[in-house]
């Protein structure tokens, strides 16, 4: 399983996104330090955001994928949002 594919798996089982994509954007940082280590974007939509400030938000997001932050991504930028009413 591609790392793209465990962090899409891991974010949907937790949080039930009705929007998800996850963006490899390894490719910006070739050459810099901790290659091999990925570089991810990931743009979230879930119901489980709702009324949460975007801290909590983002810690959610990392909750989900508790383990891969040491194992396989060095940088995750993260747009997580509630769905709009």
């Amino acid at each position: 399983m591609s790392m793209v594919d465990d962090i899409r798996q891991r974010l949907s089982a937790a949080l039930a996104p009705t929007e998800l994509d996850v963006l490899d954007e390894g490719y910006k940082h070739a050459g810099h330090a901790n290659e091999g280590k990925g570089h991810f974007h990931v743009r979230i939509v879930s119901a489980a955001f709702v009324g949460q400030l975007p801290l909590k938000r983002h810690r959610m997001v990392y909750a989900a994928l508790d383990g891969l932050m040491d194992q396989g991504i060095h940088a995750l930028s993260i747009d997580a949002q509630a769905p709009n009413p």
